[in-house]
C-alpha cells in the first residue's frame, strides 16, 4: 500500500491508497525501500533472499536496499533463520519498538492522545478534560502543548496522525457536519497544526483510520476488503476495496452516519432527516437513557459512561436495558445491510463505544443481515465485534502515521522532518 498526503507534504492531508509506478531515481529508491519496508512490517522477519521473491526484485537490488536500512538503523539483523531447500540465511526486521508515533482522537467531546510503537502497541495514552462548545479553542492549544511535550520527551518520535469526525473536507481541511457540537465546523485542522512541530502530521477521517488500524494490527482482518462500521459518538464507515481506501472526490465518501433509515425521522444537522447517527451514536443512546430515566445521574456522565450503563444493566439481564440494546443493534443492522449492498465487503468491524453492547447488540444486528441482505452477498460477508484495544480511533490514528513512515522511510531517520514553529 502507499498513502499519499498528511499536512507537511505540498498541502495534502488525508489517506489515499494507491500504487505507484516508477519516477525520478530518488523517488524510485524511496519506493523500492517502502516495499522492502512495508513486506518486513507486514511478514516480520524475512531472508533478503525472500524479500526479493516476494517483491520480484533482484537480489543485489535488495542487498542494496536492505544495506542502506542496516546503516539506518530501520531494520536489524536476526541471526540464521531457514530458507528455501533447508538453506541457512540471515533474517532481517524491522525492530517495531525503536521508532514512536503519536496519535490524537478527536471526538467531539472526547480528545484522546496515544504514544505508539510501530507494531501499533500503546505506550502511552490520555484523554484531555471533556470538550464542549466553549472550550474548543482551548483544547486545540491543550493538544498542541501535549505534542509539544511528548516530542521533547521522546526523541524516537516520527510523525504525529489525526483522527477527525467526517464528512472531513481532505483539500479544505475541516469537517463538514459534526452533529451535537457544530463548533468543531469551526477548526482548520491544517491552520491549527500545520508546520507547528519538528514532525510532520497526517490528518484522516476518523473511521478510515479505524480501518486501516485494523488492516495493519488485527490478524484477522488483514484481508483487502475490509469495512470498519464506527459507532461513537457519531457513527461512521472506513472502507478498504481491494487494499485501496475509498476517499471519494472531497474525502467525504462513505458517510454511512448520514444515510437516511427512517425518511420520515428525526431531524438531522445535517440537513436531512432519520439519519442512522440520530438511532444508533453514543449521543443518541445517552439522549434515550436520559429521556427514559434508565440510568440514575445519567444527565451528568459523558456519552460513553451512560452508554456502558446501560450496557452493564443489559448484561446483568435488565429489560428495559435488553430491550433498548437490541433494538439500537436493529439499527446497526440496518446499517450493515446498506454497507453489505453497497461495498461487498468480506468482513464488517464494529467498533468504537456502541461495541460495547457485546453479543447481544450483535446478535441484533445479525437478525436484520439475516432477513434483509441479499443471500449470496450476506452470506459471505463476516460481522464481527472490534477485539483492538484500547481504541480503534486512536491506534487508526497512530496507523495513519505509521502508514507514511513506510511508505516513506526517510522519515524514519529523520530526512523527512518539518521545521519546528513556537506553541501558539
Amino acid at each position: 500500500m502507499q498513502l499519499r498526503g498528511g499536512i507537511g507534504r505540498s498541502g495534502q492531508q488525508g489517506v489515499v491508497v494507491e500504487s505507484l509506478s516508477s519516477g525520478p531515481s530518488q523517488e524510485s529508491s524511496e519506493y523500492t525501500r517502502s516495499r522492502v519496508v512495508a513486506l518486513l512490517h507486514s511478514h516480520g522477519v524475512s531472508s533478503r533472499a525472500a524479500i526479493a521473491r516476494s517483491l520480484d526484485l533482484t537480489p543485489a537490488a535488495v542487498t542494496k536496499v536492505v544495506s542502506r536500512l542496516l546503516n539506518e538503523g530501520v531494520v536489524e539483523e536476526t541471526g540464521g533463520i531457514e530458507g528455501r531447500g533447508g538453506r541457512r540465511s540471515i533474517g532481517v526486521r524491522i525492530d517495531g519498538t525503536r521508532f514512536h508515533v503519536i496519535g490524537v482522537k478527536f471526538a467531539r467531546s472526547l480528545v484522546r492522545i496515544g504514544v505508539f510503537d510501530l507494531d501499533g502497541r500503546p505506550l502511552s495514552m490520555e484523554d484531555l478534560p471533556t470538550v464542549t462548545e466553549d472550550t474548543i479553542a482551548e483544547t486545540i492549544s491543550s493538544i498542541r502543548r501535549r505534542i509539544h511535550a511528548l516530542l521533547r520527551a521522546d526523541d524516537s518520535i516520527r510523525a504525529v496522525g489525526m483522527a477527525v469526525p467526517g464528512p472531513y473536507l481532505r483539500e479544505v481541511g475541516r469537517t463538514a457536519v459534526v452533529s451535537s457540537m457544530q463548533g468543531w465546523r469551526s477548526v482548520n485542522f491544517l491552520h491549527e497544526f500545520s508546520g507547528r512541530f519538528p514532525v510532520q502530521v497526517f490528518v484522516e477521517q476518523d473511521a478510515r483510520a479505524g480501518v486501516l488500524a485494523h488492516h495493519l494490527f488485527d490478524p484477522e482482518s488483514q484481508t483487502p476488503d475490509l469495512a470498519y462500521y464506527l459507532l461513537g459518538e457519531g457513527v461512521g464507515l472506513g472502507v478498504l476495496d481491494a487494499d485501496r481506501l475509498i476517499n471519494g472526490q472531497q474525502g467525504a465518501a462513505t458517510e454511512i452516519g448520514h444515510v437516511s433509515v427512517d425518511v420520515n425521522g428525526r431531524p438531522c444537522e445535517c440537513g436531512n432527516v432519520g439519519c442512522l447517527e440520530q438511532y444508533c451514536s453514543a449521543v443518541a443512546i445517552h439522549r434515550e437513557v436520559v429521556e427514559r430515566g434508565m440510568v440514575p445521574g445519567a444527565r451528568d456522565m459523558s456519552h460513553a459512561q451512560a452508554c456502558e450503563a446501560v450496557f452493564e444493566s443489559a448484561r446483568s439481564g435488565e429489560a428495559d436495558a435488553v430491550e433498548l440494546v437490541r433494538r439500537i443493534g436493529r439499527y446497526v443492522g440496518y446499517g450493515c445491510v446498506t454497507i453489505i449492498n453497497s461495498y461487498n465487503p468480506r468482513r464488517i468491524v464494529i467498533g468504537d463505544i456502541v461495541a460495547g453492547g457485546g453479543e447481544i447488540l450483535l446478535d441484533s444486528v445479525r437478525d436484520v443481515v439475516e432477513s434483509r441482505a441479499i443471500p449470496e452477498v450476506r452470506d459471505e460477508t463476516e460481522i464481527v465485534l472490534s477485539t483492538m484495544s484500547p481504541d480503534a480511533a486512536v491506534t487508526g490514528a497512530a496507523a495513519v502515521a505509521i502508514q507514511h513512515l513506510i511508505d516513506r522511510p526517510s522519515l524514519l531517520v529523520g530526512s523527512g522532518k518539518a521545521t519546528e514553529h513556537p506553541v501558539a
